[in-house]
């Protein structure tokens, strides 16, 4: 019998992996990661359970890893959209509208992964939670970055306050999520386009 290659077992433990992960996101987005275990992953990707802990090794650390995994799938289908925008007023329409692309997409089949995760543990001390915080912070901080910049170069009024404008964008896209995910109400859909049009001043790239 001939060895496995140590390449191919690192590519197989890989795609494995990335299999669980996968699965879990879209679980976890659906009906949340209180509700991702090692047991269910085990059943639906018919592996045993030690064969998913051997990946993880807790609970914890494999909601931690989704969490990471929803935040790659957010960058590539957010953030990387309006890497080509030149920084500032630029670069922060095409973040908006991308991200109110994502959402119309139906990129996790639960809705905003990161809108359900912090409801889910807003109240819950711990790492989690901590993750999710971090992960929203970072993308608050740069729709406030990219608000800031417009400010300086004048494509937004000197008066204006990036903290208000990131709030105001984050109301909208709330509301379109809860619109969309909870009602099927796809007419929120141009109504969130003009809310953000409204505190940006310009209509949003499509």
């Amino acid at each position: 019998m001939s060895a496995v290659s140590p390449r191919r077992s690192v590519a197989e433990a890989r795609a494995t992996r990335t299999a669980i992960l996968e699965r879990g996101v879209a679980i976890a987005s659906v009906e949340g990661l209180e509700r991702l275990t090692i047991g269910r992953l085990a059943v639906e990707l018919g592996m045993s359970k030690s064969g998913v802990l051997g990946h993880f090794g807790s609970k914890e650390v494999l909601q931690l890893e989704v969490v990471d995994e929803a935040a790659a799938v957010f960058t590539r289908e957010v953030a990387d959209r309006a890497a080509g925008a030149e920084h500032g007023f630029p670069r922060l329409l095409a973040l908006s509208g991308a991200w109110v692309s994502y959402l119309e997409r139906g990129v996790f089949p639960g809705g905003c992964f990161f809108t359900a995760a912090g409801v889910e543990f807003d109240d819950r001390p711990g790492r989690v939670r901590d993750a999710v915080a971090a992960l929203t912070g970072v993308w608050e901080g740069d729709l406030r970055r990219q608000a800031r910049l417009a400010v300086e170069a004048g494509d937004l009024p000197a008066d204006t306050d990036p903290d208000q404008v990131v709030f105001e964008l984050l109301g909208a896209t709330f509301a379109l999520n809860h619109a969309l995910r909870l009602h099927g109400d796809s007419s929120a859909l141009p109504r969130a386009r003009r809310v953000m049009a409204r505190v940006l001043g310009h209509e949003l790239p499509r």
